[in-house]
C-alpha cells in the first residue's frame, strides 16, 4: 500500500526518505484532494491483468511503454536522474505504474509544501496536468515502470515557474474548488 508524508527541509541525498520528525503522514484522501489518483494492481501479471486493461479502456490510455531506471539500463543515467528531480509540471496527466523496484514522487500541496509519495511494485499513480512535482529513485536505485498516455506521448516538462500555462491555471481552479467543497 502506498505511503505518503510531508518532507523535511534537508537538502541531503534526494534518495533518502526525508520524513519530518515526528512523521506527518498524508492520507490517500488528502492526495485525492490534490487530484492525485492512486491504484494498486497486480504487477506480476501486468501483461494479462484485466484490471489494467479496464483502466486503460476507461481512461483512454492508448499508448504505453516500459522504462527501466538504473545506472546499467538508462543512457545518460546521472543526467536523467537530475532532470527527473527538477520541479516541473506537464500539460497532460502523468501516469506511472511500478512493475519492479521503487521510488518517490514528490508533489506540492495547496500550501506549496512537498509531499513525498513512496511507490513500489504494483502501485499506479496519476498526477494531474498542472501539478508541480518531481521524481527520484529511493536508496534501492532501481525502478521499472510503465508509462501510459492518452494518444501520442508528450514528454515535455516545464520547470517551475510555469504558472501561465492553461494546465496550471486549470489545476489551481481545481484546488480552489476542492478547498471550497471541503469547507
Amino acid at each position: 500500500m502506498v505511503e505518503a508524508w510531508y518532507m523535511d527541509e534537508s537538502q541531503e541525498d534526494q534518495r533518502a526518505p526525508h520524513r519530518q520528525q515526528p512523521n506527518r503522514a498524508v492520507s490517500l484522501e488528502q492526495l485525492r484532494r490534490l487530484g492525485v489518483v492512486y491504484r494498486r494492481l497486480d504487477a506480476d501479471n501486468y501483461e494479462t491483468d484485466p484490471c489494467l486493461k479496464e483502466i486503460r479502456r476507461a481512461e483512454n490510455y492508448s499508448w504505453m511503454d516500459i522504462v527501466t531506471i538504473h545506472k546499467d539500463k538508462l543512457p545518460n543515467y546521472e543526467e536523467k536522474i537530475k532532470t527527473f528531480y527538477e520541479e516541473h509540471l506537464h500539460l497532460d496527466d502523468e501516469i506511472r505504474y511500478i512493475l519492479e523496484g521503487s521510488g518517490y514522487f514528490d508533489v506540492r500541496d495547496k500550501d506549496d509544501k512537498w509531499i513525498r509519495i513512496s511507490m513500489e511494485k504494483g502501485d499506479m499513480i496519476t498526477l494531474p496536468a498542472g501539478i508541480y512535482h518531481r521524481f527520484t529513485l529511493d536508496e534501492n536505485n532501481y525502478v521499472k515502470a510503465m508509462r501510459l498516455f492518452v494518444g501520442e506521448p508528450v514528454w515535455t516538462a516545464y520547470n517551475r515557474p510555469a504558472d501561465d500555462f492553461p494546465a496550471r491555471k486549470q489545476y489551481m481552479e481545481f484546488l480552489a474548488q476542492e478547498a471550497h467543497n471541503g469547507v
